[in-house]
């Protein structure tokens, strides 16, 4: 095992690839993580094994939960956290979506159609800095390890979720503790374990408890580290997750091919938001076999709800099917290869059960708040105003999150 760890670490040490290198940011300005926790729901804080998390969160700020944008998915989310701006507007709209422009179909999987900069629009936070002097690393986050508008951060790594968690950390902290000249003032870390524990098992299972406790010791170790490097008291915490979980069971199953002909549409992605096409003259005949299906809402572009913020972008269908929380969209092929179990995300994004996690601490961090539920983009006008860079056009407002000790 030791030899495997030293194997992976200096694969790891490789990957890390240095772009060109920056001018240094302000001196004396302190750094900023920004962790991200998959799949953790907000109320996942009160259970056992988040004692690190409580404790960040008791000596600075916390939200009831963080509304995440719709769909309530994992790349759309991510995007928009770095972005602020709605998924409508940096075009990240699905983790798997069409774009008849680029001519390609965009999925999670694919890094070399990912990769393509045309799907990735608006300006991630470590793009707004390294522009403005600020130099920037990344240890995994949808986008860091593409070159978006011709910019990657000074570090990166490119996504590889077998890389140990540990070696995570403590390649964050020796980020942070290079010469001043080098180190970046701010950092991305990504951890997946209650995201995958949650699909597998519901959010209520054990293992769920299990990947809590162990994504809490992660941040337990990082927190340590910090202080035995004398960084304690010069690096802020914003911890977030993308989304929340809900249950899921073969008992609440919508069978697309009980309504409707599936010759007739292109489904391009099913589970909760289905997005349709409809094949030539089909759209007023799908659209009215489907809008009375149990458990189902069918909106025409034109009529997603606005409070959704999901009509103006070309990748978004002519139809958006919304499943009732905890139900499933399929047919009858795709369930011959499995029935729905577990837990899954992408409902309406103002549910509880799709709350975010969202944590700050730090030096520059007020203490001992609660914030009422607040959407998402506004953690990118938080970030910049951490960082002290001018923040890009963006959908948030950075009075919407006045936690900082300047504020």
């Amino acid at each position: 095992m030791r030899r495997f760890l030293l194997i992976m670490l200096a694969a790891l040490t490789a990957a890390c690839r240095p772009a060109p290198a920056t001018p240094a940011g302000p001196a004396g300005r302190s750094a900023t993580v920004l962790i991200s926790l998959d799949g953790f729901r907000a109320d996942y804080i009160t259970r056992p094994g988040a004692v690190t998390l409580r404790a960040l969160a008791a000596r600075g700020v916390r939200a009831e939960r963080m509304i995440p944008a719709f769909p309530s998915k994992t790349f759309p989310n991510h995007y928009t956290i770095v972005t602020g701006l709605y998924p409508e507007h940096h075009g990240i709209v699905a983790n798997t979506m069409v774009d008849a422009r680029i001519g390609a179909t965009f999925t999670i999987g694919d890094t070399l159609i990912a990769r393509d900069p045309r799907w990735w629009g608006g300006e991630p936070i470590w793009n707004t800095a390294e522009r403005q002097g600020v130099r920037t690393a990344a240890f995994f986050w949808p986008g860091s390890d593409y070159a978006i508008n011709g910019r990657y951060p000074t570090y990166y790594t490119p996504f590889d979720n077998r890389v140990p968690d540990t070696l995570r950390v403590r390649q964050v902290l020796d980020w942070l503790t290079m010469p001043a000249d080098r180190a970046p003032r701010f950092v991305t870390l990504y951890f997946s374990n209650t995201d995958n524990a949650g699909h597998d098992h519901g959010p209520d299972a054990p293992q769920v408890d299990t990947a809590i406790a162990h994504v809490d010791s992660l941040i337990g170790a990082l927190v340590t580290g910090l202080a035995a490097r004398g960084l304690g008291e010069r690096v802020n915490l914003v911890i977030v997750s993308d989304h929340g979980m809900t249950p899921i069971d073969g008992s609440r199953v919508i069978r697309l091919d009980d309504y409707l002909d599936l010759n007739d549409v292109d489904v391009v992605d099913w589970m909760p938001v289905a997005a349709v096409t409809p094949k030539p003259g089909k759209l007023p005949a799908v659209y009215e076999a489907l809008r009375r299906t149990p458990h189902l809402q069918v909106f025409r572009k034109d009529s997603v709800p606005a409070r959704f913020h999901y009509r103006d972008n070309p990748r978004i269908t002519p139809l958006v099917l919304l499943a009732d929380e905890g139900w499933t969209i399929t047919s009858t092929a795709r369930l011959r290869m499995g029935q729905p179990r577990g837990g899954t995300h992408g409902y309406d994004n103002f549910l509880p059960s799709m709350g975010a996690l969202f944590i700050a601490a730090g030096p520059d961090i007020q203490q001992g708040r609660v914030l009422a539920p607040f959407a998402n983009v506004h953690v990118y006008p938080l970030l910049a105003r951490l960082l002290g860079v001018k923040p890009a056009p963006n959908d948030g407002h950075a009075d919407s999150l006045a936690i900082t000790r300047r504020d």
